[in-house]
């Protein structure tokens, strides 16, 4: 890609070409994983629900003790510059990811050799969604795994803040990975109980009412907060309570929501099958339809237009 044609990206107070974006190797985001991020998308070139994720961001914040020197406003503002001059670099029916990123920076001790890294390391970066790779997704349902790695417990770490030490998730996939290329690890809590995956949150549908896992094992994804809006607006009666392995294999419906996702159904569980083979299920179908009424755009469409593509 020519300099001409590069995304560019917010980088400690400058907007630059992402290739200009070099953190130094002490970063303690690097050397420790001490940092936080959040990350919206676009919706048919346009940004969604940017102030609940930057609310978000600033819990997470909050939850480090990192000042990333910002208000929640000036997050907004850059993270709406960088969007709109990424833009053009995709075509109308491709959209975004869109993060904050915020590490603590590099100890005192560190500062010597980078001089003008004094403060934390503030980034907002752009990368388009991988809509033709999930594709088939929309059409055959995902396979969940729960792999032998459990999620960290609320009483080490809580899974409510969004950092970027991520290790315990990623261990989780490459197990997963190694027997389903194509699956979706999502962990189980310390109790045995369904949790989250990577960047998702789960739920079941029995008798009409949708089960998800309490938010204290979890973190409250924003596309999960959506769901918890689109059914009460719908009067689907929606419960967090801790849902084991019998609850998953017995279930009518699956599905996961994510930023990236927004709401995909779930084909199986460890190799069962969910309900009767059909996805998605009604109740999964009318949050799906409902989700595109919110956003106005046929984000479901705009996946499925890949499978062939």
């Amino acid at each position: 890609m020519s300099l001409a044609n590069q995304r560019v990206a917010y980088f400690n107070g400058k907007i630059v070409p992402e290739s200009e974006v070099l953190i130094p190797f002490r970063d303690r985001g690097v050397k420790y994983g001490d940092a936080v991020f959040d990350t919206t998308r676009t919706f048919g070139h346009r940004l969604f629900k940017v102030e609940e994720h930057i609310d978000r961001l600033f819990r997470s914040l909050r939850y480090l003790r990192i000042d990333p020197g910002l208000s929640p406003g000036e997050f907004a503002r850059i993270t709406e510059e960088i969007t709109e001059r990424n833009l053009p670099l995709i075509a109308k029916d491709e959209d975004y990811w869109v993060t904050q990123r915020v590490t603590r920076g590099l100890d005192p001790s560190d500062r010597a050799a980078w001089p003008d890294n004094t403060g934390p390391t503030v980034i907002v970066e752009s990368l388009p969604l991988p809509l033709k790779a999930r594709a088939k997704l929309y059409r055959d349902g995902i396979d969940v795994v729960t792999p032998s790695v459990r999620r960290t417990a609320p009483d080490m770490i809580s899974p409510r803040a969004k950092t970027h030490n991520y290790l315990n998730m990623v261990v989780a996939d490459l197990e997963v990975a190694a027997q389903n290329p194509s699956a979706l690890a999502v962990l189980l809590d310390t109790n045995g109980n369904l949790a989250e995956g990577k960047g998702s949150n789960i739920f079941i549908v029995r008798e009409g009412v949708i089960y998800t896992p309490v938010e204290r094992y979890v973190l409250p994804g924003i596309s999960r907060e959506t769901v918890f809006e689109l059914a009460k607006k719908m009067a689907i009666p929606l419960v967090e309570k801790e849902i084991d392995l019998y609850d998953a294999y017995t279930a009518e419906e699956c599905f996961i929501s994510s930023t990236s996702f927004c709401v995909c159904p779930v084909a199986s569980v460890n190799g069962a099958r969910i309900g009767d083979g059909k996805v998605p299920g009604p109740v999964t179908h009318k949050i799906m339809r409902a989700y595109v009424d919110l956003v106005g755009f046929d984000w479901v469409q705009q996946y499925l237009d890949r499978i062939d593509a």
